[in-house]
């Protein structure tokens, strides 16, 4: 199976092509640009090399790639170009699952959203592809430096939010190959508190009153050991 991963060439895109790849699966880098594409993922293949079991990371443009996945097409834009993105590729995604990492910061200030109004990006993605597209929200408070370091675990639980709750589980095990946990945390309205957490965590990233950066969540059983 191979993966799309529009928006690619972006930090958190770079970051979640690395980890995927490195797991063994197949990356395909999408950009509107496809010769930025290429250069990426020649960039990103290099990192990898020498490593056991890892697959190839290809760049295309971002409707080549959306063609070249198999099941699985992943957004990472920002979130000025998650609409237009969708527009351009709603075509080609009868039958596939969009899985929308995006998140609306509000402009100049990225400690705040700006959710539209469909309540958050997931459900907004839903509204314009329509039910033929099966739209899961995940990933979202992942931190994209955290991603590109690939010698250390990730150190956070993933939400999964959609509708359609077997379309949420076949992103959920597809998380799992990252080493992840990630938690089915409702339909796509529930996107709307999962969105919101992301700029608390670029808040506590960017305080001074915090000893950390590059925080994350996790779900944490009672009694568990810290």
């Amino acid at each position: 199976m191979k993966l799309a991963i529009l928006g690619g060439t972006g930090p958190q895109g770079q970051g979640l092509a690395l980890r995927f790849a490195q797991a063994g699966v197949a990356v395909a880098l999408g950009s509107r640009d496809r010769s930025r594409s290429a250069e990426i993922a020649a960039a990103l293949n290099a990192k990898l090399d020498g490593r056991a079991g890892r697959a190839s990371i290809e760049g295309y443009e971002n409707e080549e790639a959306v063609r070249a996945a198999g099941e699985v097409v992943m957004l990472a834009v920002p979130y000025t170009g998650h609409d237009t993105t969708l527009r351009s590729i709603a075509p080609l995604l009868d039958g596939k699952i969009l899985v929308d990492l995006v998140v609306p910061l509000a402009p100049n200030d990225p400690k705040t959203v700006a959710m539209p109004p469909e309540g958050s990006a997931t459900e907004a993605a839903q509204a314009l592809l329509g039910n033929n597209v099966r739209v899961v929200g995940a990933l979202h408070n992942v931190s994209a430096h955290t991603l590109n370091q690939l010698d250390q675990p990730i150190n956070c639980d993933v939400l999964a939010c959609g509708n359609d709750v077997e379309a949420a589980q076949t992103v959920m095990d597809l998380v799992a190959q990252l080493g992840v946990t990630a938690y089915y945390a409702g339909p796509a309205s529930s996107a709307r508190c999962v969105e919101a957490i992301t700029p608390m965590l670029i808040r506590f990233n960017i305080s001074k009153k915090v000893p950390f950066s590059h925080a994350g969540i996790r779900i944490w059983a009672p009694g568990a050991p810290a």
